[in-house]
């Protein structure tokens, strides 16, 4: 039985032309896994909103799938495919307004543009955030070239959600002969994790305190590490933040339970970080729905945590009408 409205945060898209000139991240997946994706990414009808009405979704909020935009490497190339994945998403979303809503991909390949993108997509198409994969050909966000994107974020009120899946800049030896450590099993969590990082003790949140960056897969290891970071920072001889680093882990920064459907995680992250600062996502196609759906209806934590993870916490972070607004 159906208990809670639900917003799914992290669902991909795809557009096949651009994808096509995307490099598509190496992992050990299996052939059967990536063919039924693929037909997956680009669809919004015939396989989508079906699963989305079997399983109770009321809601997906879309973004490009990894590598997006951060798989290229020319800056000309990169503005020209974010605004025309801006533009492909915003029209999915006016031919099914209260089904889909989404999130930009950005050229940060050229901050400039970024910004002027950023600015269109949400105040002209009325997108409701952005979505970056990890790195931009081996830029992380905390570099100071990146300034005036989070200046952007901050004015236009809007989140960034740093996601995995950029192509690797540099072989990581502890992945050698272990491929089934690539990607989503693993490296990605440690590689977006240590972005998030980058981003605190680079002071980001200093400079930029209402900034507000969501991170999937419970946090990519983070809210299970707070008091080992704060612990460590303390020793430090040069301390630079204005806050301890467990402190922007549930304000600046926010969680989604995309593809950990485990009650002990979700339990401990709400001991971490607070209800507040979670949100619901399937990581559509590539997790179940059902079973994200059916681990947050039976995960054992109140109903009122139930309903602030399964909507109201992202209608209020992207400015969503409420459950209540949309059944009157």
């Amino acid at each position: 039985m159906r208990t809670v409205h639900l917003i799914a945060l992290e669902e991909a898209f795809a557009i096949p032309e651009l994808q096509a000139r995307f490099p598509v991240p190496k992992t050990d997946t299996a052939a059967r896994w990536v063919e039924d994706w693929g037909k997956r990414l680009s669809d919004y009808t015939t396989y989508r909103l079906p699963e989305m009405d079997e399983h109770g979704i009321d809601i997906q909020v879309l973004s490009l799938t990894a590598p997006g935009i951060q798989g290229l490497t020319d800056a000309r190339q990169a503005v020209t495919d974010a605004r025309s994945a801006n533009d492909h998403l915003a029209e999915v979303i006016a031919a099914h307004p209260d089904r889909f809503r989404g999130l930009a991909a950005l050229p940060l390949q050229d901050p400039e543009a970024a910004v002027t993108e950023l600015h269109r997509a949400v105040g002209a198409l009325g997108l409701n955030g952005a979505l970056v994969n990890d790195h931009t050909d081996g830029a992380y966000l905390d570099d100071p070239h990146y300034e005036p994107v989070w200046s952007a974020l901050e004015d236009l009120g809007v989140p960034l959600y740093l996601h995995p899946g950029a192509p690797p800049t540099e072989p990581w030896r502890v992945l050698e002969g272990r491929p089934e450590l690539r990607g989503p099993l693993w490296s990605w969590a440690a590689e977006t994790g240590g972005h998030a990082l980058r981003l605190i003790f680079g002071g980001v949140f200093d400079r930029h305190p209402r900034a507000r960056v969501i991170l999937g897969h419970l946090g990519e290891f983070l809210p299970f590490q707070l008091a080992r970071l704060d612990s460590r920072y303390a020793r430090q001889e040069h301390r630079a933040l204005a806050r301890k680093p467990s402190e922007y882990v549930g304000d600046n920064i926010l969680i989604t339970t995309s593809g950990v459907c485990s009650p002990a995680a979700l339990a401990g992250a709400i001991l971490a970080i607070g209800a507040d600062a979670i949100m619901f996502a399937v990581d559509y196609p590539f997790e179940d729905t059902a079973e994200a759906v059916q681990f947050l209806e039976r995960a054992p934590i109140s109903d009122r945590d139930r309903a602030k993870i399964g909507h109201g916490n992202a209608e209020r972070l992207l400015r969503l009408p409420t459950c209540h607004e949309v059944s009157a």
